[in-house]
Formats: structure tokens, C-alpha cells, sequence
């Protein structure tokens, strides 16, 4: 399938989402090799030229007011690639963030704990009040709009329809229609009065109440029926739903849910001290296990170790085929999946000629599921798909992730091809050199020498493999500041590279500047 390029850079490659004013792309910047998310404006609103014109104005104000927002909590604008006269061509080009939206976590049955819940109130306030000095109203706050990373981040998404609170803002927006989203509008949106920050801080209040009870404010069966529930009704107190809710915290989500703005908090910055008293303190403990906490990130990590370094593992490895239960047959794909297969390792291995590692990577994991469904876990065509995304990550840098994928392809060829096999020793090469790479010396050397002995148990001290295998024992030696053993090493090795490639030849020259440097520090 060809790839849709536009400003000669940014590629997208798979549809991920919808908004109101249009599709939401995961892509990539073909110039950085990074993923961004591009949300481009629906070709079915373009009515007329007077309206393409419009939606422009719009678009350029959302690029230039949300990247305003100097906030962590609110993704990146890297770009805007707009052209009025083509709707093909209206783009905004923004920080690409994984995680799952807020309303996956809303669970009437096993609402999350109080102090989980306050962590992501905290976080949405900080970024409010953020944007709301400069000033900014997100106008469509939702538990949909609110992306928690894997790490408890929380990212406050699209602010589209937002406005800087200027006196022209009428000439960009339709009059008279409210904006927002029925279930979470404040009463001033839905009467299409002004909108300020307070508006905001209802919509806050709505996704508190939600998150906390599993249920929203209000349930009307239409929009009008919402409309007039904002407009009249008295939200239901917290802690009739959810005993466990503390009063201040019920307090603060009935002050939010205030009619009158000026009857809810001053500002995001009140809100965030009144939610202060429910957020764990620095090295508390973890939250308590619940039936689904196990799963979910955790907003409150941010409070209990705040700038805490960057986890050691991590935390989504790449999903890696589970070896069969009983032997499987290799399968012949058939010819859709085999084009797939093909093209994925054409586009990957042009990628790679640009550098472009993270992309090269992410081609050939968008055929490795269908692959391995298809053909078993343990193909030959599935392995090798899967030996050459592990190759892309190594030679990209990102030892970390390529280890356990190369660990896995060493059992998996030995149990299909032999542990002899080119592809088993060579996965074992790897992963000892991504362990020697993420500084687990000891570990790297030991699996090096093992290494070493297979090899030349199936062929020679001086086979292509066995050379490089050496030269890496030799290297970590040297870091391990033992030169006598690391001489031990260098010499003989210098001696065969001397024979088998000639003295003029890059490898040998470098050992015996090795050697040399060696000698002269004793």
C-alpha cells in the first residue's frame, strides 16, 4: 500500500483516531525518523471557499495557541502545513503519544481509587492552568480528550476548538452554536454565552465526577434533554454513589459542577491545592492492588517519586510470538502475505539507507502479527521478519528494547534449525553485544567466551563470526582495564586478520593500533 506523504516529509501511515474538525494520523517525520501524529481537517467540511478560508483561520490558531503551551501534559506541535485552497493540504503535525484515553479507565463496578483519581484531576489542572495564563479555554474537556501514558502521565489533548479570549473570536466561530460535547458542557456553553477558564473547571468537575463514580453528571436521552440537565438540575452528591468519597473531595467536584462560574473555584490553580490533601506524598507507597490496578497506569507516581529517573525496563517490550505448544509445520504464505512480507523488508531496508531506524522498525512490526498468525510463531518467514526488526533496533541504538527479541530468536532457531544454526549464533551474537552495550559487561563477556566455543566447535577460530566474536571479548577485556588478558587476545587475532584480510585491510589496521596502544601504556 503506497504511503501518503505531504509537505515532501511527513508520512502517515495508519488512521488512529477522529475528532471533531477531522482524522487523526500516526505518521512519520521522514527528516527526523520520529513518530508524530497528524490530525488532518475532513475534506466533508469544506462547503465553500468562504468556509475552506474559515477553517484555515481556525487551523492557524489552533497550531500557533497550542504551541503556547509550554507544558508537558499538553503534546508538542512540531509543524502546520496549511494551504486554503486545497483541503488535501490542511494539516497540523504534533507530538505522537502512546497511552490509552481516560474513559478506558471509567468503571462504575471498580471505579479507580480516590488518590488515583485526584493524581489525574492534579495533572489536568496543572496543565489548565497552564493554558489558561495565557489565555487558553479547552472548551471540550472529556474523559475522550484525556490520554494517560504508560507511566501515569496525563496529556490533555486537542485543544482545537480553543480560543485565545479576544473580542474578534467571533469571527471564527459559528454564531450562535454551542461548542463542546453535550455531557460535559457547562451551562454558559450550552446557552452560548461567554466562555472563560470556569468553563473549563465545569468540565473538569464532569470528568471528576465521572472517573470517581463510573457514572456521568448527568444521563439525558437526548442532547437537548443534557442541555437543560446543565442548565437546572443539581448534580448528584459524590458520596450517594460512592460512600468512600472523602466530603472535601465531594466538596470540590459539586464547587466545579457550580451553574454560575463565578460560584466555582478562582482559578486551575485552586483546584489543584483543594486536590493537594488526597495526593500521596513523595516515597509513599504504592497504591493498594484492586481487580484491575494491576493494569492500569499510575497518575499518582508522578507525586509519590517526583522526577524520578527513567525506568529501568521498559514498561510495553514489544509483543514477541509465544513459542507453540506442539510442533508446527512451516507454512508456505500465501501470495497476499507473502507481497506483505516482501514489501516490508524492501521499505525497511530503504528506510535504513536513510537512517531512519524507528520507521525501518515499525514497517516490518506491522506484518509480524498477521504473519504469526497465520504461518505459527515459529516460521521460518516469521523468524526471519522478526531477526531483521531486532537488527533495524540494534543498529539504531536501542539495545534495550532489541535484547529480549534476540534473546527469544536464539532458543526459537536453535529449537528449529539447531543451535549450530547460522541464525541461532548469530542472534546469540547480538544479544551478548546489547548486554556489552548497556553495560552489563561481565555478562556480555561470559556469554561471548560460551559463544565462542560453539562457534568454533562448528567451524574454526578464524570464521567471519569467530573474528568479530573475538575482537568483542577483547574490547570488553580492555573496558574490564585487564590489557595482559586483552593483549592475549588482540595478538593471535591480529595475527589471523593479517593473514586472511592482509595488512592494509580497516580491521587489521585498528587491532594493531590497539596492540600498539597497549604496549606503549605499560
Amino acid at each position: 500500500m503506497p504511503v501518503r506523504t505531504i509537505a515532501d516529509r511527513y508520512e502517515l501511515i495508519e488512521e488512529i483516531g477522529a475528532g471533531g474538525m477531522g482524522t487523526i494520523w500516526r505518521g512519520y517525520d521522514s527528516v527526523l525518523d520520529r513518530e508524530i501524529a497528524v490530525k488532518a481537517i475532513r475534506p466533508d467540511m469544506m462547503l465553500s471557499p468562504e468556509h475552506i478560508a474559515d477553517l484555515a483561520e481556525r487551523f492557524r490558531r489552533e497550531a500557533r495557541i497550542t504551541a503556547r503551551i509550554q507544558h508537558h501534559g499538553v503534546p508538542q506541535v512540531y509543524d502546520a502545513v496549511l494551504d486554503a485552497d486545497s483541503a488535501d493540504r490542511l494539516y497540523l503535525v504534533m507530538q505522537y503519544i502512546e497511552g490509552r484515553n481516560l474513559r478506558s479507565y471509567i468503571d462504575r463496578a471498580d471505579p479507580p481509587p480516590v488518590a488515583w483519581a485526584a493524581a489525574t484531576g492534579a495533572q489536568i489542572a496543572t496543565v489548565l492552568s497552564h493554558a489558561h495564563a495565557i489565555p487558553v479555554v479547552h472548551r471540550d474537556l472529556k474523559p475522550d480528550n484525556v490520554l494517560v501514558t504508560y507511566d501515569g502521565t496525563v496529556k490533555v489533548l486537542d485543544f482545537g476548538i480553543a480560543a485565545i479570549l479576544r473580542r474578534d473570536v467571533t469571527r471564527i466561530t459559528v454564531t450562535g452554536i454551542p461548542v463542546g460535547t453535550s455531557r460535559y458542557m457547562s451551562p454558559e456553553q450550552v446557552n452560548a454565552a461567554q466562555v472563560t477558564p470556569q468553563s473549563d473547571l465545569y468540565g473538569l468537575g464532569c470528568v471528576l465526577h465521572e472517573l470517581l463514580s463510573g457514572t456521568p453528571v448527568f444521563d439525558g436521552t437526548s442532547q437537548y434533554a443534557l442541555w437543560k440537565q446543565h442548565i437546572t438540575r443539581d448534580p448528584t452528591p459524590l458520596t450517594e454513589l460512592r460512600p468512600d468519597v472523602p466530603p472535601d473531595l465531594e466538596r470540590l467536584v459539586l464547587d466545579l459542577l457550580a451553574k454560575q462560574p463565578e460560584q466555582r473555584p478562582a482559578d486551575a490553580y485552586a483546584v489543584y491545592e483543594r486536590l493537594l490533601p488526597f495526593l500521596p506524598t513523595a516515597g509513599s507507597p504504592a497504591l493498594p492492588t484492586s481487580r484491575r490496578l494491576g493494569a492500569m497506569p499510575d497518575p499518582t507516581l508522578l507525586y509519590r517519586q517526583p522526577n524520578a529517573p527513567h525506568p529501568r525496563t521498559r514498561r510495553r517490550p514489544p509483543p514477541v510470538p509465544a513459542p507453540p505448544t506442539v510442533p508446527q509445520a512451516p507454512t508456505t504464505p500465501p501470495t497476499q502475505l507473502r507481497l506483505a512480507i516482501d514489501d516490508a523488508l524492501k521499505r525497511s531496508t530503504d528506510l535504513l539507507v536513510s537512517d531512519r531506524y524507528a520507521q525501518a522498525a515499525d514497517v516490518v512490526e506491522a506484518v509480524i502479527g498477521p504473519a504469526a498468525r497465520m504461518l505459527g510463531s515459529e516460521s521460518p518467514d516469521l523468524l526471519k521478519l522478526r531477526f531483521h526488526r531486532a537488527l533495524i533496533l540494534f543498529l539504531g541504538g536501542d539495545a534495550r528494547t532489541a535484547l529480549p527479541e534476540f534473546d527469544a530468536l536464539a532458543d526459537a532457531y536453535a529449537r528449529t534449525a539447531g543451535p549450530a544454526g547460522d541464525r541461532a549464533l548469530q542472534s546469540r551474537r547480538y544479544a551478548a553485544q546489547c548486554r556489552a552495550n548497556l553495560g552489563q559487561n561481565t555478562v556480555a563477556l561470559d556469554q561471548f567466551r560460551r559463544l565462542l566455543d560453539d562457534v568454533a566447535a562448528a567451524g574454526s577460530h578464524a570464521s567471519e563470526l569467530a573474528l568479530d566474536i573475538r575482537y568483542s571479548i577483547g574490547m570488553l577485556l580492555l573496558s574490564a582495564d585487564d590489557q595482559t588478558a586483552a593483549e592475549n587476545i588482540f595478538e593471535p587475532l591480529y595475527q589471523d586478520h593479517l593473514v586472511i584480510n592482509g595488512p592494509d585491510d580497516d580491521h587489521t589496521r585498528e587491532i594493531a593500533d590497539i596492540l600498539t596502544r597497549i604496549r606503549m601504556s605499560r
